[in-house]
């Protein structure tokens, strides 16, 4: 049976791992990296790149380059490239694919089964989105489970300490943060929270405005009207970032970043660390409000805390750590990789999915997670009522009777929010579910009983009843920004014939280089011994020669198809059987 892997859908890196005799590695990519650039490029000729391909030509192709697509999970946003308009599912599902294949790659077998983690605060849309971009990928989305936790799993096995822990996890695009209890055996969330719109990303961009803002007083240049440089200062800030975390200071230089009046423009600032600290405080300090959120739901100190665990690239920022220390007390712990351990903890969890259980080396581990939002119903006066309390565990089986407002009504529409917030108009909107064809009745006589059940996955699935009748009916979800089945399976059978046609594509470039070669050698044996030959032979060789010639530069690679590979095929053994005793003497 074929493994299921874990996967670390990231705003900025993703990253894949599968259990191997018992342990949770790392897969690395078709380049040798431990992580993959969540990005996707567009290229002039219709190839798509995925990675650290698309990441490096990011600078000279910004239009059609698309990064941090995890931040948009969720919405009605698109991209239309060539005529096309493509949704975060879809792209996202690109960089699933990658994954995929590099993990195909690694284990020498297919792979449909995955665990994909997504942040503890995202919401019922952001986590179906995210399932829905494992189905275009061809994936099957065992399970859909909360990155700090996921990182708690991968750090939980090998304590064998009976503890609580506090995940701090600051990626590129989201901050989570989760209290924990690790017990033998069980992993328990015991309260999270946290900001969908808080990240490295958000860092980065203090740097950029910087840079901007100094290009503007220096050299008078408005670097934001040029998607190049603009592009060329994002990945100069994300690397100052990165320099200052070990750093006191780091130089940007920037040559020839634009021109001015016919002239080129050269930019070599230095950020020192204080200033970065200084531009990025008020980040920070966001962190703090979640950070005692969750220590309050939990209902304990953090005093009571056996340890911080540090998730996240952008926890790597010393400010951020010692932000950490001042809010818990702790020294934050060391022992997991901040970039890897998402991915760990969800490898984890598929192994312990596996349908083999016999096979399963963590089989005996129980994972608790819980809902990250309160979920509501919007009542008379726009009131938010609330129906299941945040950090509910999960899965929550919740059923609640309802009426109606008005005399003589036939339907009711309950529109479900999740949200903190008292006033429905300052939540959420998950879906709206419409019941038809109740008994008219006064206002306040029916009964209906609606169910609201949240799976393992956390995402919200309802059913409805109407008590007179007994008859029970279908509540359909309107929620504008989930894909449909339509939709889905269209995206997939895109993605399949994608994947098809970049095959063929690689043959293609594989097969001409392999018939250039025959050529070569062929042509080099003529000069060399063709003297031995007839001239009936040497003329066939010859003719054989050219027609494979003309085959393998009738279309270009990215053109041909499976028809005009078979071609080339049989022109080279065609020209191998000509020649063999030619290339054989």
């Amino acid at each position: 049976m074929s493994k299921t892997i874990g996967i670390d859908l990231g705003t900025t890196n993703s990253c894949v791992s599968v259990v191997e005799g018992g342990h949770a590695v790392i897969i690395p990519n078709d380049k040798g990296e431990r992580t993959t650039p969540s990005v996707v490029a567009f290229t002039n000729d219709g190839t798509r790149l995925v990675g650290s391909a698309a990441a490096h030509q990011a600078t000279v192709n910004a239009k059609r380059t698309i990064s941090s697509i995890k931040r948009q999970m969720g919405t009605d946003w698109r991209v239309n490239i060539d005529g096309k308009s493509w949704t975060p599912q879809e792209i996202s599902a690109m960089i699933l694919r990658k994954l995929r294949s590099d993990a195909e790659s690694y284990l020498g077998e297919p792979v449909t089964d995955a665990v994909i983690t997504v942040p503890a605060y995202f919401n019922d849309i952001q986590r179906q989105a995210t399932k829905d971009a494992g189905a275009i990928a061809g994936l099957n989305v065992k399970r859909i489970i909360n990155e700090p936790t996921s990182a708690a799993l991968a750090y939980g096995l090998n304590t064998g300490t009976a503890q609580k822990v506090m995940v701090y996890d600051l990626g590129g695009g989201t901050f989570d943060v989760s209290v924990i209890e690790i017990g033998e055996s069980v992993i328990e969330v015991l309260a999270t929270s946290g900001d969908n719109h808080l990240g490295g990303d958000d860092f980065d961009e203090r740097v950029v405005n910087w840079v901007c803002e100094e290009a503007a007083r220096t050299q008078r240049v408005n670097l934001r009207n040029d998607l190049v440089a603009l592009a060329r200062v994002k990945e100069a800030a994300e690397q100052a970032k990165k320099e200052l975390s070990a750093a006191e200071t780091a130089q940007i230089t920037l040559p020839y970043i634009t021109q001015q009046g016919g002239a080129p423009v050269h930019l070599d600032l230095t950020l020192t660390r204080s200033k970065f600290n200084e531009m990025t405080r008020d980040l920070v300090e966001r962190t703090a409000g979640p950070v005692q959120a969750a220590l309050n739901d939990a209902g304990i100190a953090a005093s009571e805390l056996g340890r911080v665990l540090l998730v996240g690239g952008s926890t790597r920022i010393p400010a951020v750590q010692q932000k950490v220390r001042q809010l818990t007390g702790k020294e934050p712990s060391k022992n997991i990789n901040p970039d890897e351990c998402v991915a760990q903890g969800a490898a984890i969890q598929g192994d312990t999915l596996s349908s083999s259980k016999a096979l399963s080396v963590n089989k005996g581990i129980l994972l608790l997670d819980v809902t990250p939002l309160s979920l509501s119903i919007e009542t008379v006066g726009g009131v938010a009522t609330r129906l299941v309390e945040r950090n509910s565990t999960l899965p929550v089986h919740y059923s609640q009777i309802f009426t109606t407002a008005a005399p003589f009504q036939t339907s009711v529409e309950i529109h479900v929010l999740q949200g903190e917030r008292p006033m429905a108009a300052d939540n959420k909107t998950i879906g709206k579910f419409k019941l038809k064809g109740i008994k008219m009745a006064p206002a306040g006589v029916p009964q209906i009983e609606v169910t609201f059940d949240i799976d393992t996955n956390g995402i919200l699935r309802v059913s409805a009843k109407d008590m007179d009748t007994g008859k029970e009916q279908g509540i359909t979800i309107t929620a504008n920004d989930k894909m449909s089945d339509a939709e889905i399976n269209a995206a997939i059978r895109d993605a399949e014939q994608y994947a098809a046609q970049d095959q063929v594509r690689r043959d293609s470039l594989n097969i001409i280089h392999e018939a250039q070669q025959l050529m070569n050698d062929v042509e080099k044996a003529l000069d060399e011994k063709g003297k031995q030959l007839d001239k009936a032979e040497k003329k066939q060789i010859k003719d054989d020669v050219n027609a494979l010639r003309k085959l393998v530069f009738r279309k270009q690679p990215d053109k041909m198809e499976e028809s005009d590979l078979s071609a080339i095929r049989a022109g080279m053994d065609t020209l191998r059987q000509a020649a063999s005793h030619l290339m054989n003497s």
